[in-house]
């Protein structure tokens, strides 16, 4: 139960949650050829409608339970930290009970009318919802004590548990299916995506009995927490529970927004590409490969900005809670900072190599699929704003205005898709994903004016943009130069896209340090620092 520092935190959150996501990227590709790109259409409905489920039962409970208990840690109330947690798992059973029933028994009626072969992939999910929300309260009472390696653990063992179980299952499913004659009706497509998201939920059931275990070997620590209270009134269960419930509900109303953003899009694509004339498999395999494959390789580096929030959470409640607003906004440059060293190189990299990313990645993939990359990579830095300063709003007790920008911008961008899909029907896909990168950039616009206003935050331009934008930029060119010029001697991607990606990291790392002039102390402040420190010092950036 050591605590640990914002960049360490979230350095462990950020390692943690890109292994997890590059494991989930990874198993798309088996999961793809076996179930094809109808059956991914049929997982990314069910997977949408699942995400709006899963916030309402569980996706708020870790920002939460981390904001509040860590407010409480601040002042020393442990024994009222403690009761947190234990509401936090009666409203997480009574909520993710009531949820999963509702994804069972209710999702016909929530899918769009031509994509009900997506029910089974759905119903599937439905004891996963359950799981969720007691595991969103353990990750999130580790977090609030400014822990994040359990947290980070469960989320590896979740996609590795997750990969295995979706693919073997998809794959017996599919057999089945076609053994016993379905393939007329889709059937090995359904029965393919219903093994898929079964998979989810063996991942979620291995994540929480992992943190179960880590709660059960530090109960000792726990107990001795309330030895150190300061002997504050506790506050009763029925205060505790008003006080999570108004915390909460704004969380859930904003994460809905957010996640209903993927939801509508696909359901105002799907209608009216249908009522284009577009017939439902195409619409199916298109939606496939934008939710399949563009979706979790841009979702990669948005892990930095995720982790970077998760792990400023607690650190800005407690500073805010106790008055100390400048440090509060010294920690907000802080996680941004972290985030764009990463997402915008990574910006850069998916543009220019977009082809043979996606060929090597997903060789069952369309021209559709790196079209979609290399024009929509911007999508990563305005969703990382969109997703670091919601998370402070919510930090601060500014939940209601976080949920009134996210609507805003939730209206605006599906008038806009609305339109484009009218007025030009052949744009298809991409008009979702444009809808998709309108939201978030009037999300990021609005929560950044409102953190002005509130907390008087002025965001640091040259060392968090104008530095890594530049070596990106060098970066960039000499990746494309490597690919390419490989390419035409060995034709083999694989190996050229594998060398250009190393040689891009030692670029990018040296040319970061030579334009921002960062020391080697500045640097062991960044995610991995000490290991990047030591690669420099080996080709004499650092002496």
């Amino acid at each position: 139960m050591k605590k640990n520092s914002l960049v360490k935190n979230a350095t462990i959150l950020m390692i943690a949650t890109i292994v997890s996501r590059v494991i989930g990227l990874l198993y798309r590709r088996p999961l793809g050829e076996i179930i094809g790109s109808v059956g991914l259409g049929y997982y990314g409905f069910a997977s949408n409608l699942y995400s709006i489920l899963l916030l309402i039962s569980s996706y708020a409970i870790p920002m939460a339970i981390s904001k509040i208990v860590s407010e409480q840690i601040a002042k020393k109330e442990y024994r009222n930290s403690h009761r947190t947690f234990y509401t936090a798992l009666l409203y997480a059973v009574i909520v993710g009970g009531a949820t999963a029933l509702v994804c069972f028994f209710g999702g016909r009626f929530l899918l769009p009318a031509n994509q009900q072969n997506a029910l089974p992939a759905l119903r599937a999910l439905s004891p996963t919802i359950f799981l969720s929300a007691i595991l969103g309260v353990l990750r999130g009472y580790f977090q609030a004590h400014r822990n994040m390696t359990p947290t980070s653990v469960s989320q590896i063992l979740e996609q590795i548990a997750n990969a295995i179980v979706s693919i073997v299952a998809a794959g017996a499913l599919v057999n089945f299916a076609l053994t016993a004659g379905s393939q007329k009706s889709n059937g090995a497509a359904v029965y393919g995506a219903m093994g898929g998201t079964i998979g989810t939920g063996a991942g979620v059931l291995v994540g929480l009995l992992f943190m179960i275990f880590c709660f059960v070997i530090n109960r000792k620590f726990f107990k001795r927490e309330l030895t150190h209270d300061n002997g504050a009134a506790e506050e009763s269960y029925a205060d505790i529970l008003k006080a999570m419930m108004l915390m909460i509900t704004p969380i859930i109303f904003t994460s809905f927004i957010y996640n209903c953003s993927a939801y509508v899009d696909s359901f105002i694509y799907s209608s009216l590409q249908g009522w284009a004339g577009v017939d439902v498999d195409s619409i199916s395999a298109a939606y496939g490969e934008y939710s399949s494959y563009f979706t979790p390789v841009v979702s990669i580096p948005l892990a930095v900005a995720s982790a970077s929030t998760s792990a400023m959470m607690p650190e800005i409640s407690g500073r805010y809670a106790v008055g100390r607003i400048e440090e509060a906004n010294d920690q907000i440059n802080k996680g941004m900072r972290l985030s764009m060293f990463i997402c915008i190189p990574a910006m850069v990299g998916m543009t220019i190599l977009a082809q043979p990313i996606m060929g090597v990645l997903f060789p069952a993939s369309t021209a559709l699929s790196w079209h979609l990359l290399m024009c929509g990579s911007a999508f990563i830095l305005a969703d990382s704003y969109s997703i670091i300063s919601g998370g402070v709003l919510q930090s601060i007790g500014q939940q209601k205005k976080a949920l009134i920008n996210a609507g805003i911008a939730l209206v605006l961008s599906l008038v806009f898709l609305a339109i484009v899909l009218v007025v030009y029907p052949p744009m298809g896909v991409y008009g979702v994903m444009w809808a998709t990168l309108v939201f978030s950039l009037l999300c990021t616009v609005l929560n950044m004016n409102t953190l002005r206003k509130t907390l008087g935050f002025r965001n640091e331009i040259r060392h968090t943009y104008l530095e890594p934008l530049a070596a990106s930029a060098i970066m960039g060119a000499i990746a494309a130069a490597i690919y390419y010029g490989l390419f035409l001697v060995l034709r083999r991607p694989f190996i050229c896209l594998a060398a250009a990606i190393v040689a891009a990291i030692f670029a990018y790392m040296v040319l970061y340090v030579k334009i921002s002039r960062t020391t080697e102390e500045e640097m062991r402040r960044f995610p991995a620092g000490g290991i990047i420190v030591k690669v420099l010092r080996k080709i004499r950036v650092f002496r």
